[in-house]
């Protein structure tokens, strides 16, 4: 849609610099929870992602030489900015994506985090030394260097795009390499005001920028670009095939964090309260739109029928509303979903369980009298059939399915009967039992007693169709630097 006179239109980053579209045209940004607008944002061309490529590269080589002490002090500079300016980017997300406020202050600190502990680990990036054997009976010896790879490009979805973008900013800039951020279409606003205020921290032009607009139009023409050396994504597996596709012609190195079905395991031993807390908390937080959410519960059958229970009563207790609204009770509040197309999604994939023998235990449907947002109730279900869409496909929405298991061996096998491998967890006392679902569960990280969430000290990452390579942890860095190894040889030793 184009810019209506009373919206305030909020810039692109190009080049370090607040500017417009070359077209001038803009499009706006409308809260989920009440359709009303919120911002609007220019409509980039291909000509404006290739001016930002063109200043990323000019950036290149004086970043890259820029000491690591100094890159870490600039970026202490903008995360104290960050800080000061916390309450406006939580309103601005919340408003944008439609998800709580004490949930949109959860993900700025999350990224705030992120970015400290990059800032930190500048200076700890190290090559090495290697004693070589010698060469026409000399003595030689090899130097690991480490080089930044080059321009980057990191994509960023909808549903939390403050923390993954840090965990693309973060490793790019301290380890020399000016980065390029395309945020989701329908979620810019926080993530130029973030960028705004690093690059006021004294970022040099064209180390860090943003650009707006319609993915399926800038998405290609960045990845193709022959200067942008590195893409990171984070999207459905739909989306990694055709960025991994583009990017493979001229073998640019790229991460791709995907799509999820997380399995759940509840063994006999588990600290039933904690556990039943860690499924409501790991489905149903952010609407249950997560890549890394709790989506296969795998239950005990000693312990199914209390837990259920447990879980019935613990989930009844979310309060619908709009985030913006000051809840009236105690109660745990949830918004809308992020988009229509996503809740008419899960509400086929609900109705096919149905149709096919699922039963449908809390929830199920829209609330009433929330009619202008994309309101969806959290649900739970059981008996839901092996070959229905709630099992093959990944739901992104508060839709839950409970399962009835016998063995160990049972959950596993099940909870590895699918395309994806992002995130798992088993709750257990038993050291044998979590030692087993560990090393068994096909799965980039396996949570012991723990909600599925991605702490920036470990790398996260997924197997399958849950993408390849790693991000968060010191490994998020190598994937921004080449390894280049040097021998000096014909010395006398």
């Amino acid at each position: 849609m184009t810019q209506t006179a009373s919206v305030e239109t909020t810039p692109m980053i190009i080049g370090g610099q607040p500017t417009l579209s070359s077209t001038g045209r803009t499009y706006e940004v409308r809260n989920p929870a009440n359709g009303q607008v919120v911002g609007a944002v220019p409509q980039a061309t291909v000509e404006d992602a290739n001016r930002a490529v063109e200043a990323a590269q000019a950036a290149f080589r004086g970043w890259a030489e820029t000491s690591p002490d100094d890159r870490a002090e600039l970026l202490f500079k903008g995360i104290a900015l960050l800080k000061a300016n916390e309450k406006e980017i939580v309103r601005l997300l919340s408003q944008e994506q439609g998800k709580p406020v004490f949930e949109a202050k959860g993900e700025v600190h999350h990224l705030i985090h992120g970015l400290t502990f990059y800032a930190g680990l500048s200076s700890k990036i190290r090559g090495a030394e290697v004693p070589l054997p010698p060469a026409m009976g000399k003595y030689s010896y090899g130097v690991l260097f480490r080089r930044p790879v080059g321009v980057a490009v990191g994509i960023t979805p909808w549903n939390f795009p403050l923390t993954l973008m840090g965990t693309k900013v973060g490793p790019a800039l301290i380890a020399g390499c000016p980065i390029i951020i395309k945020p989701a279409q329908t979620t810019p606003l926080a993530t130029l005001r973030v960028v705004e205020l690093l690059n006021e921290a004294g970022l040099p032009p064209g180390v860090l920028q943003c650009v707006t607009g319609s993915g399926s139009e800038l998405g290609e023409p960045l990845i193709t670009h022959p200067a942008v050396r590195r893409v990171a994504l984070t999207g459905s597996s739909n989306t990694g095939r055709r960025v991994m596709e583009l990017a493979g012609r001229d073998f640019k190195r790229v991460t791709l964090e995907l799509g999820g079905s997380d399995p759940m395991i509840v063994c006999p031993d588990a600290n039933l309260k904690a556990a039943i807390n860690g499924a409501m908390v790991g489905r149903f937080w952010n609407a249950g739109q997560q890549c890394l959410a709790v989506k296969r519960l795998y239950v005990f059958e000693e312990v199914y029928e209390e837990f259920l229970s447990g879980l019935i009563d613990k989930v009844s207790r979310y309060e619908l509303g709009d985030p913006s609204t000051p809840a009236e009770k105690p109660k745990v509040r949830m918004g809308p979903m992020h988009a229509e197309f996503q809740r008419r999604e899960i509400e086929e994939q609900l109705a096919d369980a149905v149709a096919k023998g699922a039963k449908v235990v809390l929830g199920g449907k829209r609330p009433e009298g929330l009619d202008q947002g994309f309101y969806f109730q959290p649900t739970i279900v059981t008996d839901v059939p092996e070959d229905s869409r709630l099992v093959t496909e990944e739901v992104f929405g508060p839709v839950l399915p409970v399962f009835r298991v016998k063995t160990l061996d049972e959950a596993i096998q099940k909870a590895n009967n699918s395309p994806w491998g992002l995130g798992s967890s088993i709750w257990t006392n038993n050291m044998i039992w979590a030692n087993k679902a560990v090393r068994e569960i096909e799965a980039g990280v396996t949570w012991i007693n723990m909600i599925h969430y991605g702490y920036d000290e470990l790398p996260f990452g997924g197997v399958k169709a849950s993408g390849l390579g790693r991000e968060h942890g010191p490994e998020a860095v190598d994937y921004y630097l080449e390894d280049k190894g040097a021998v000096f040889g014909g010395l006398e030793g």
